[in-house]
C-alpha cells in the first residue's frame, strides 16, 4: 500500500463502555476475551448474586473491546453481532468507531498486529504480567495509516479472503492428519488381533548402562516429553558439577521412559541423533529383542489407550509427581507381539505417516506466515 499519513486511533474511536448496574435477581450472559488476537468467546451465564462486581459493561456489535489486564498480550478485538448484549467485567473497555472515517474491519485487522500489543505493553503500568495494565489513552495514542473508506473496504476484503483460505487449508491438513491416524489405528488393530501377549521383560528387557563420571568430562543429556512428543536435548552436564546424580548411556533403538511421567506418555524411541547421549537415574531404557520386536511397534502399542492404561497401572502413587514407574511392573506388563514382518510393516506405515504430517505442518506454517506478511504490507513493517 502506498505511504499514508498515520492517524492516532483517538481520532477514530471514542470510549463508550455501557455500564449496567448488577442486579442480584438478574441473569447475565457473559463474554471473555482471549489473548493473541483470538477474539471474544462465550462464557456461561451467571446471576447477579454470583458475582462481586457492582457493574458490568454491555457489548454492542461493532465495538472495539480492550482488556486493560491483557491488552498488551493481544487481548483486544472488534465484537461481531454474536456478542451483542453480552456482558464483561469492568476491566474490559469498549469503544465506538466513527463510521464516516473508518471501517470496523480495518481497525480489527490493524489491532491484530503484535506491534500494537508491544506498544500497549510499553505504555502499561505496574510490574509483572499479572499487574501490567493498559488504559484507554494508551490505545487511543497508537497511530495507524488511514486510506479512504473505499480502500479500507478493499483491504479488509483481501485480508478476509486470505484468512479464509488459510483456515480452509488448515482444516484440510487436520483432516489429512486425522485420516492418517485412523488408517494407522486400523492397521494396528488388525495385526495384533490374534498376536500372543508377552511380558516386556521377555521381549524388551530393562538395560542400564551406568556412566563413570569424569570431573573434567562433559555429558550431553536428553529429556523426554510427555504425550508421545519424543526426546529432546538438554544442556550438557559438567562432570565436576555432578554431585549426586547418576547418568546412564542411551543408544539408538532404546525405548526411553521417564519414570515420573511415563503415565502421561513420556517415553520415546531413541533415534540415531540420540545415540551415546545420557539420561539421569530418572530414565529407564528397554532394549527390544531385535529378532522378535521393534522399538517403534512397542512404542505405538504403549502409546495406545490400552498401552497407556498398562503404563498407568505400573506407575504407583496417586499424585502427579508421585506416580513413579516401577521397574518390576514395567517388566511384567504384557504386550502384543505379532510377527516381525507385521511389526516392520506397521513401522513403515508410521514412517510414512510422520512424513505426511511433517509435510502438512510445513505447508501450514508457511500459510501461517502469510497473514503477518500481508499485515506488514498494509500497515507498515516498521515499529509503531
Amino acid at each position: 500500500m502506498k505511504s499514508l499519513a498515520s492517524v492516532p486511533m483517538g481520532e477514530l474511536l471514542v470510549e463508550k463502555s455501557h455500564k449496567v448496574a448488577v442486579d442480584a435477581t438478574s441473569v447475565y450472559h457473559m463474554a471473555g476475551i482471549s489473548s493473541y488476537a483470538q477474539g471474544l468467546f462465550e462464557k456461561p451465564a451467571i446471576s447477579g448474586a454470583e458475582t462481586g462486581y457492582k457493574v458490568f459493561h454491555r457489548i454492542e456489535a461493532g465495538q472495539l473491546v480492550l482488556s486493560t489486564l491483557k491488552g498488551w498480550e493481544g487481548a483486544l478485538t472488534v465484537a461481531d453481532s454474536r456478542f451483542a448484549n453480552r456482558f464483561m467485567p469492568p476491566h474490559n473497555l469498549l469503544f465506538d468507531m466513527n463510521p464516516d472515517a473508518v471501517e470496523g474491519g480495518y481497525i480489527g485487522w490493524a489491532i491484530r498486529r503484535s506491534k500494537v500489543w508491544a506498544a500497549l505493553k510499553h505504555a502499561s503500568k505496574g510490574m509483572g504480567a499479572r499487574r501490567e495494565t493498559v488504559n484507554a489513552a494508551d490505545l487511543l495514542a497508537i497511530e495507524i495509516p488511514l486510506p479512504s473508506l473505499t480502500e479500507q473496504r478493499a483491504i479488509v476484503s483481501r485480508l478476509d479472503r486470505a484468512e479464509s483460505a488459510v483456515a480452509t487449508r488448515g482444516n484440510a491438513a487436520a483432516d489429512v492428519t486425522t485420516e492418517i491416524e485412523a488408517t494407522l489405528r486400523a492397521a494396528f488393530v488388525r495385526i495384533i488381533a490374534d498376536a500372543p501377549r508377552v511380558a516386556m521383560g521377555d521381549i524388551a528387557p530393562l538395560v542400564r548402562r551406568p556412566v563413570t563420571i569424569d570431573p573434567d568430562g562433559s555429558y550431553p543429556e536428553l529429556g523426554v516429553r510427555s504425550f508421545g512428543k519424543g526426546l529432546f536435548e538438554k544442556p550438557d552436564l559438567v562432570g565436576a558439577e555432578l554431585t549426586w546424580q547418576s547418568l546412564y548411556r542411551i543408544e539408538e533403538g532404546d525405548l526411553v521412559f521417564s519414570n515420573i511421567k511415563a503415565w502421561e506418555g513420556a517415553f520415546a524411541v531413541a533415534e540415531r541423533e540420540h545415540h551415546g547421549k545420557h539420561g539421569s537415574h530418572r530414565y529407564l531404557t528397554c532394549v527390544p529383542d531385535a529378532g522378535r520386536a521393534t522399538a517403534p511397534f512397542l512404542w505405538y502399542y504403549l502409546q495406545s489407550e490400552e498401552g497407556l492404561y498398562q503404563v498407568g497401572k505400573a506407575s504407583a502413587g496417586s499424585a502427579d509427581r508421585n506416580r513413579t514407574l516401577a521397574t518390576k511392573r514395567l517388566q511384567a506388563m504384557k504386550v502384543p507381539v505379532p510377527s516381525l514382518d507385521a511389526q516392520l510393516w506397521l513401522d513403515g506405515l508410521q514412517a510414512k505417516a510422520r512424513a505426511a504430517k511433517a509435510a502438512q505442518t510445513e505447508a501450514t506454517e508457511h500459510l501461517d506466515q502469510l497473514l503477518p506478511a500481508m499485515l506488514d504490507e498494509v500497515f507498515g513493517s516498521s515499529a509503531l
